[in-house]
């Protein structure tokens, strides 16, 4: 044993003793590895203005993320991948609260799985994706370093997040390209829970300044009611079909303008009666949407950019805004006003949003009841690298 003790530790020391030279020898050489790693760490802080801050008293706006009162953590994202000259692969993990509301659908350890896919560059032109991917509607991310504003929107909160599934982008031209995709439920991230599947498409255009892409998505988001599986009293909802529209634009050097616009519907679907299973028989349930941001750049560290959207729903509504008029109709409108100030690899964005509905949805500072608008304060650090 000591004999062999010896060997090893000698070894040891030439391995050490050749590290300085390997390294003298590169010193001038460029390596070049296909794996990458990146990723972010968000925090923040909210604070409501004439309404109640108490955890106890939800009064915020019921979009993703960012809702919290007081001192709040986002998330922390590590996105590992392969580049490969014809294949590849993304790992995207996320870790807390921000995390946890993105794959909401998701149990055990794939909960903290934002992406997950390989791909296959099949030709300079074709490359297919296959895996768990966001989704490719609406103009926010998931991610708070592609977002400018830290808090969301109505539309990216209330469209998909991500799908499961296969897809196929194809460049026709330099400017303009096409994508189809087969998948699983929305949000639905390891498996397919209802046998039922949902088709996606993507119309793009890219020149020099601006971008524009019109998305499409059809397909029954939680299937057909199962006589062995579910029970009177049970729902199903029916096929569900939302177009989508994001564009932007360089204006100039320092001005940019974004757009995104959806409408989304639902048909109605299926009732357990103790008769047996049969086909409902109402309206579908709708929302739709169209967001402004418009931002200008003051310096390369700083730059103010303002987001303006109005949303609405009706025919018993989607569960935006909570409440709604006999008509089961209700809208609100928000204003978003953020800075984003760069240091190094932190953004620091200071933010103002307030958000004015149709219905009394928002609690008063005293407790007292109910109003229709809240204004709230929020302060977010966002470290990418």
């Amino acid at each position: 044993m000591e004999k062999l003790t010896t060997n090893i530790g000698k070894k040891l020391q030439y391995v050490f003793l050749m590290i300085p030279a390997v390294l003298f020898a590169q010193e001038t050489t460029t390596v070049t590895l296909p794996f990458t790693f990146s990723g972010s760490v968000d925090t923040y802080f909210r604070q409501n203005i004439g309404s109640s801050n108490r955890a106890s008293d939800p009064s915020a706006p019921n979009t993703s993320f960012a809702n919290d009162p007081g001192f709040a953590l986002g998330m922390f994202n590590l996105i590992a991948g392969y580049e490969g000259e014809k294949v590849g692969f993304v790992a995207d993990l996320v870790f807390g609260p921000r995390g946890e509301d993105a794959v909401f659908l998701s149990d055990g350890n794939s909960s903290i799985v934002n992406q997950l896919y390989v791909y296959w560059n099949a030709t300079d032109k074709l490359k297919f994706t296959f895996g768990n991917f966001n989704t490719f509607l609406g103009y926010e991310v998931i991610s708070p370093t592609a977002n400018f504003n830290y808090s969301t929107s109505y539309m990216f909160s209330f469209g998909p997040f991500s799908h499961t599934g296969l897809k196929a982008d194809y460049a026709v031209t330099d400017k303009f390209s096409v994508m189809a995709a087969v998948m699983n439920p929305t949000d639905y991230t390891e498996f397919n829970p209802d046998a039922s599947y949902t088709f996606g498409a993507q119309l793009g255009y890219t020149e020099e300044k601006w971008t524009a892409f019109l998305n499409f998505l059809v397909g029954d988001q939680d299937g057909l009611l199962d006589p062995d599986a579910d029970v009177v009293g049970d729902t199903s909802a029916g096929t569900t079909f939302q177009v989508d529209l994001t564009a932007g634009w360089d204006v100039t050097e320092k001005w940019y303008l974004g757009l995104n616009a959806t409408y989304n519907t639902t048909e109605s679907g299926q009732s357990f009666l103790p008769t047996g299973i049969s086909e409902t028989d109402g309206p579908s349930t709708d929302f739709y949407g169209s967001a402004l941001y418009l931002q200008y750049k003051f310096s390369e560290t700083f730059a103010l950019g303002a987001r303006g959207e109005y949303f609405k729903e009706f025919n018993g509504g989607v569960g935006a805004i909570g409440t709604y008029d006999s008509g089961g109709e209700a809208d609100v409108y928000e204003v978003t006003l953020s800075g984003n100030y760069k240091i190094g690899g932190l953004t620091i964005i200071p933010e103002f949003r307030v958000d004015t509905a149709s219905e009394d949805v928002f609690i008063n500072a005293d407790r007292s009841g109910l109003k229709p608008n809240l204004a709230s304060f929020l302060l977010a650090a966002v470290y990418s690298f």
